[in-house]
């Protein structure tokens, strides 16, 4: 049945071929592609390995160019209840905790990128877009996928049922089976010899410290760095709690996930940090600890069928360094769902997949290789390049500052070693609008689409 959908609130249309998707992996971004998707008109299952939709303890950072799309989505009063907007961030020396960069957060980023950087607890928006996307999908949980043919678009699933679509998309993240499939060969996600300590405290405790009670008071992102390992801070669920996440280098964890760590160990690891990360830590109860895996980017995310597709995780997982994982997944599903709003025919469903491919594959790889060059950035031992990057940091903290006194920026912000005082690569990073810019390609192609020209799409 023809469905009439409205777009952006800004227009409608009716969708003339409603597909049949299967959605592997129940995550942000499979979540995500569910509500974008089914809003389009499209018929869409989800199929999920556990046995409930939920997550662990555990922030998350939504900068302009994810809150974008979850404002636009209806999600604007929702976000501003569950989240924290950081006045700045702020980068420390690990073992004296002096500021050696800063950056003015808060409505700065309204202004500059027309969206609000925002730090949320991870549950708290998997609730929203499953919210979002409950009205729009079949969800199966407890539904492990063990094989899938991508020449008939069949998934089979561990208790023998099968399921046919027009397309499947793997979003099972960065051990995505999916992906083997794809490439069609095994390819294991590659550790990076990090991994994270993830913990929350409660800031009814820090509040009442003098040292840590500022860190609630004036909420902001804060990161020590040190000698291989750093610790990036900050408030959550409306400064009730205040997040950790604590890298450091893996023993071998491997693929084991939220796994529970050891407390005592966690507090050896930053051994020698400056007296509030000490106390920070002598609050912490409890921790879990997961290794950072990676994978080179791939030369294509589509299966030679033109039936089976990857998003988020399953094709660029994100290391943690760029905060941009979650909303590179999101952004993946706003590109699919703008562009199969417009399908007319399925002979489009092939094309409609290149042209994602081709829109996300160059953002996508150079965040990943952005979140990469990080991981060496703030783990510089200390000596001459360690001793580098700092002077960078400070040069950008202080044009940062000349502007809040009202002075005219010397704009030395390029190439900065804290990425977030580059304001090129923020306007990059954060100004992107993924419906726009498939809207874009839309209208462009549109035309030659419907003379029978023939579209061809190269990385």
């Amino acid at each position: 049945m023809n469905r009439t959908i409205k777009f952006l609130a800004r227009s409608s249309r009716t969708i003339l071929i409603p597909l049949h998707f299967v959605i592997v992996g129940c995550g942000l971004g499979g979540l995500a592609a569910a509500h974008c998707l089914g809003r389009a008109g499209h018929t869409v299952t989800v199929f999920e390995s556990a046995s409930c939709i939920g997550e662990v303890g555990a922030g998350i950072q939504i900068s302009p160019n994810l809150s974008r799309l979850l404002i636009r989505w209806g999600l604007g009063n929702e976000l501003r209840k569950a989240s924290v907007k950081p006045e700045s961030i702020t980068f420390r020396r690990y073992n004296t905790g002096h500021r050696v960069g800063w950056t003015k957060w808060g409505e700065n980023m309204d202004r500059d990128y027309g969206a609000p950087y925002c730090h949320v607890h991870r549950a708290d928006l998997l609730d929203m877009l499953f919210k979002l996307a409950s009205p729009y999908m079949s969800l199966f949980l407890n539904s492990r996928v063990v094989s899938l043919d991508p020449d008939l678009g069949k998934v089979t699933l561990e208790s023998g049922q099968t399921f046919r679509a027009d397309v499947v998309l793997g979003a099972d993240g960065v051990k995505s089976m999916i992906r083997e499939v794809v490439v069609g060969h095994p390819d294991k996600p590659i550790p990076t010899g990090d991994a994270a300590y993830r913990a929350i405290i409660p800031t009814s405790e820090m509040v009442k410290d003098p040292d840590l009670k500022p860190l609630v008071d004036h909420p902001e992102m804060t990161g020590w760095i040190g000698p291989g390992r750093h610790i990036m801070a900050y408030c959550i669920r409306g400064t009730q709690e205040y997040n950790l996440v604590m890298l450091h280098p893996d023993r071998g964890l491997r693929e084991a996930y939220n796994v529970p760590g050891c407390v005592h160990k966690m507090r050896s690891d930053f051994a020698g940090w400056e007296p509030r990360v000490q106390k920070l830590l002598a609050l912490v109860s409890s921790t879990l600890i997961w290794p950072l895996l990676d994978r080179d980017p791939l030369d294509t995310w589509i299966h030679p069928s033109g039936k089976v597709a990857l998003l988020g995780d399953a094709c660029h997982p994100m290391l943690p360094y760029r905060a941009q994982g979650s909303a590179m997944a999101i952004e993946d599903a706003a590109v699919l769902g703008v562009l199969f709003s417009h399908i007319t025919s399925r002979g489009q469903i092939r094309p409609l997949l290149e042209a994602y491919q081709a829109l996300r594959h160059p953002r996508t790889t150079e965040t990943q290789l952005a979140s990469r060059l990080n991981q060496k950035i703030f783990h510089l031992p200390d000596g001459p390049e360690q001793e580098a990057r700092d002077l960078s940091m400070r040069k950008g903290m202080e044009d940062s500052l000349r502007e809040e006194r009202g002075e005219p920026s010397l704009d030395g912000s390029s190439g900065n070693a804290n990425v977030w005082a580059d304001r090129t690569k923020n306007r990059i990073q954060f100004c992107y609008d993924a419906e726009e810019e498939a809207e874009r390609w839309w209208n462009t192609f549109e035309k030659r689409w419907s003379t029978g020209e023939p579209l061809t799409f190269k990385l």
